[in-house]
């Protein structure tokens, strides 16, 4: 059926209602909107469901959440899980909540218990209530930090993780075969008369508040420092409002200042262009309230929670300088791992974990403890894997893990990377080296110079629509057929194709281009899964920050040449 054929049948079809047939003839007559709607089904990928809002066959709506929802209950169904039920969350975005009592309604219908909580809740709480309510599956809406047009549905198994290998082509397939017509539902009244729509409240919260405190190394020294620590924070609107707050005031810190344009859900995101922790622009209000709270650190949560961004104050120029996502990771995990040595708790068999797009500093950190490294592809449900795998053969304990975009976990909690608990943990080291009399910017300078000055940088191409998915396929096919021998003055050492899969790579198989450099310096590349962007990252080692910066500089202008 072509583009227009599924059009009409969305105006003439009984089964889409009349607030949806509206949004549809709005858009009459304006062939190229029609096409971009319709001219294929929103793909359900290894992920789950991320689009823009709205009317059609390529958009989040009622109805295409439905319909992959109709897939899961019928995968679920199929391994015999419709006795244990399934867990779901929600971000602030437009549609979120219903979204979320769309896949409730629809598990409902095909017998199996849904779990629902009863306001916003993070992607990582989600995580953990799926193991602690001993749930076959998990479902959070959130587009994650998308512009604020963008909604998204991921899915999680009874091990907290996003679905991988091979489960997720497993689930990929068994929603493809659903005709978005033939989705079921229920009434929400019948749903809850049968106790199939069951809500989530605090119990959860608090079971998940104790296992994040848990984490803590040194609660003597926050209570001895939690005085003398100052703490911008935003939520960016998000789930991370209520539980950062808690976690903070629980633990005894006692100044923490939350921006107040941003502190509420806001599902237009209008004080921020991009509800991202990577985006400076972003931290344009939480930098404000810092310098006149005279802040330590300034911390932003996206909106599910799920990544951290900071800014560390540098008391010797009164500046806030941006830590990257490789920055923040590894500054917490060398904190926890070294104090953890210096305690006598750290595993003799202990693992740190990373993506493949991730800093190499973690290589240097993993090496001078001990511990094993071990690389993944991108998405955190790879490193989830991990921990999944150490607990069944015990071959590894974990210890810590991250990847360069903002996310890191530390402890088995979750199974997904948990803003919650790096703002924990953060906050924890900030008193341990104030009381030494340290900023976190100090330590991170410390830790370079210990390990090397390891410094990441990504380029990134945006090309949207119909035409630019294209593109960016073009693109990885000219690089993967012709690689590149050199970037600028940098020999290529070893060019790995990570779509030859495991026999060739060790991991699965995926669009992506790894370039190896000489000098202690990289390259990958790789088709972004969540946003229509090819990104090319990089890192580099120096022997100076200014050292790093400027091979870093020379990396990018060779990349942005080639791209």
């Amino acid at each position: 059926m072509g583009y227009q054929e599924s059009y009409n049948e969305w105006l003439e079809n009984a089964y889409f209602d009349d607030k949806t047939k509206e949004e549809l003839k709005g858009i009459a007559g304006n062939d190229k909107e029609i096409e971009e709607r319709f001219y294929k089904e929103l793909e359900f990928g290894t992920g789950g469901l991320r689009g823009i809002i709205g009317a059609g066959t390529n958009r989040m709506n009622i109805y295409t959440v439905r319909k992959a929802s109709q897939g899961l209950a019928n995968y679920i169904i199929k391994n015999n899980g419709q006795d244990k039920g399934v867990a779901i969350a929600y971000d602030c975005r437009s549609m979120s909540p219903e979204f979320a009592d769309v896949t409730a309604l629809c598990m409902a219908a095909n017998g199996i218990k849904a779990y629902v909580f009863d306001a916003l809740r993070p992607t990582p709480e989600l995580s953990y209530a799926v193991r602690e309510l001993k749930c076959i599956a998990g479902v959070v809406v959130t587009a994650s930090h998308n512009p604020p047009e963008y909604n998204g549905y991921k899915v999680y198994w009874e091990d907290g993780a996003q679905v991988s290998v091979p489960r997720d082509q497993e689930i990929i397939d068994e929603v493809n075969k659903v005709k978005i017509t033939e989705a079921r539902t229920m009434e929400l009244e019948e749903a809850k008369a049968k106790g199939l729509y069951n809500v989530i409240g605090s119990e959860i919260d608090d079971k998940y508040i104790a296992e994040l405190k848990k984490l803590i190394i040194h609660p003597e020294i926050i209570e001895e420092m939690a005085d003398d620590i100052r703490i911008v924070y935003s939520p960016f609107h998000g789930t991370g409002n209520v539980p950062v707050r808690r976690i903070l005031k629980e633990l005894g810190f006692k100044h923490v200042f939350v921006v107040p344009e941003q502190e509420l859900p806001d599902p237009a995101f209008t004080t921020l262009d991009y509800p991202n922790p990577e985006d400076p622009k972003a931290f344009t209000l939480a930098l404000k309230l810092a310098k006149e709270k005279d802040a330590d650190i300034v911390l932003a949560t996206d909106p599910d929670a799920d990544r951290l961004g900071i800014y560390a104050k540098d008391t010797k120029t009164g500046e806030y300088i941006p830590f990257t996502g490789n920055m923040s990771g590894m500054l917490i995990g060398e904190y926890r791992i070294s104090e953890e040595k210096n305690l006598g708790t750290l595993p003799s068999n202990g693992a740190l974990v990373k993506t493949i797009v991730t800093t190499n500093l973690a290589d240097a950190i993993a090496a001078a403890y001990g511990l094993k490294l071990i690389e993944v592809l991108t998405g955190f449900k790879y490193i989830g894997d991990q921990i999944k795998r150490f607990e069944q053969d015990g071959s590894n304990e974990y210890v810590f893990g991250l990847e360069e975009s903002y996310g890191c976990l530390a402890g088995t909690h979750a199974r997904d990377k948990d803003a919650v608990c790096a703002v924990m943990c953060l906050a924890e080291a900030a008193a341990f080296y104030k009381k030494k009399g340290l900023t976190l910017w100090d330590q991170m300078i410390n830790i370079y110079e210990k390990y090397g000055y390891y410094r990441e940088g990504i380029h990134t191409i945006t090309l949207k629509g119909i035409d630019g998915a294209e593109q960016i396929k073009t693109m990885m096919q000219n690089i993967r057929s012709n690689p590149p021998k050199n970037f600028g003055d940098l020999k290529v050492n070893r060019f790995v194709d990570y779509d030859k899969g495991p026999e060739v790579t060790g991991l699965p198989y995926s669009d992506v281009l790894y370039f190896d450099l000489e000098n202690d310096s990289w390259c990958c590349v790789r088709p972004s899964g969540t946003e229509p962007k090819i990104k090319f990252y990089m890192g580099v080692k120096g022997t100076s920050l200014e050292d790093s910066d400027r091979k870093l500089q020379a990396l990018k202008e060779a990349v942005v040449a080639m791209a």
